[in-house]
């Protein structure tokens, strides 16, 4: 059990808390997973790694999701595995998201699939070892994903609680899986298409922002968590009006730092979505707003491999566009309104004091 507080909702206790219950998952797991040969140790090692760092934002809002519904400030062990089991289930999105992104680093290490050829090369094994990469942490995210799905149907809940959870959880990765079939699409876009037909560009984005990232990152996090704490369909919908905005903000707050962001902060190199030439909102937004020939340079400079003076160029092009600050503006906005649905949540104090903080600090992060 651990008791949260709404001054620190991302408290030290809470994430030590939620680590110790994966690092015990894994070790079992693991245990398992070994006796078919000691080639599967690579996977285990992985799963173990990519699953000690992170923010923890999905488990914290599962936790206080559930102290929303039952007025409490203490966490039960089984909402702890519960919500624990989300982290394994967003290091699986993250894996597989490296390799379709082409990603080399993850948390400022190498990715899931670049490690796994570093291993295959230094072994001189026969075969190719992007190849053998790719292929082994596509794997390592599937079984993530399983242990996802065994960590928390195994978490020890009443009956009924975890009936009321499982679809909200289904919702989750289903929505998860199609927004990023959206999202790959969305990427098929020529950027320049903002200019001509900005409203179509940025819809079309905001339905990925909704599905890829507001629901599977703070809509139904904070609704598991609820509903294992015996939540009524009103509070399940009221945290909802809450959450989708917060959603949106985290989203955002993440397109921003994937331009300007610090590299020494955010673990991953700077300008890194310039590089991987991503159609996001600050992207469509300055496209839309920049001069002409501003903006073609821009499309020229998006999926390059980008001198640090070429960032540099880009960013000022995405700023002198009116994009930035743009963007900055939609995170304040976005984030008011979820405010102001919590508010109107009939939540108790201790919840509400907590996902208040919880969103100034997806919406204002600095990785």
């Amino acid at each position: 059990m651990v008791t949260l507080d709404a001054a620190d909702p991302l408290s030290a206790q809470l994430r030590e808390a939620v680590g110790n219950e994966l690092a015990g998952f894994l070790a079992s797991r693991g245990r398992t997973l070994a006796e078919l040969g000691p080639e599967v140790v690579e996977l285990v090692e992985l799963a173990k790694a990519f699953t000690e760092g992170g923010k923890r934002l999905r488990p914290a809002f599962c936790c206080w999701g559930y102290l929303a519904a039952s007025g409490d400030a203490d966490v039960p062990g089984h909402v702890l595995r519960a919500a624990a089991s989300l982290d394994l289930l967003h290091v699986s999105a993250l894996v597989h998201d490296d390799v379709m992104d082409g990603s080399d680093t993850r948390r400022g290490v190498p990715a899931a699939h670049v490690q796994l050829a570093g291993r295959h090369a230094a072994a001189d094994r026969r075969g190719e070892a992007e190849a053998f990469g790719r292929a082994g942490a596509i794997l390592l995210g599937d079984l993530l994903l399983m242990w996802s799905v065994e960590m928390f149907t195994d978490c020890g809940a009443p009956a009924a609680a975890l009936a009321a959870a499982q679809p909200l959880l289904a919702a989750m990765r289903s929505e998860v899986t199609g927004g990023q079939y959206l999202d790959i699409t969305a990427q098929t876009r020529q950027p320049l298409d903002a200019r001509s037909d900005p409203e179509s560009v940025l819809a079309q984005v905001r339905r990925v922002v909704e599905y890829k990232t507001a629901r599977y990152t703070v809509v139904r996090p904070l609704q598991i968590g609820a509903a294992l704490g015996g939540a009524a369909p009103e509070l399940l919908a009221a945290l909802g009006r809450y959450a989708s905005p917060l959603g949106r903000a985290f989203q955002y707050r993440d397109d921003v730092l994937g331009v300007f962001g610090d590299e020494a902060v955010t673990g991953k190199p700077a300008g890194d979505d310039l590089r991987e030439g991503k159609l996001t909102v600050l992207i469509a937004k300055a496209m839309a707003g920049a001069a002409a020939a501003d903006a073609a340079r821009l499309d020229d400079l998006l999926g390059g491999e980008l001198t640090p003076m070429e960032v540099a160029e880009a960013r000022a092009i995405i700023a002198d566009s009116g994009a930035l600050s743009a963007t900055e503006q939609e995170i304040e906005d976005a984030t008011t309104e979820a405010l102001t649905a919590l508010d109107q949540a009939g939540t108790g104090p201790v919840a509400r004091g907590g996902l208040r903080q919880l969103a100034r600090l997806a919406s204002q992060r600095e990785s």
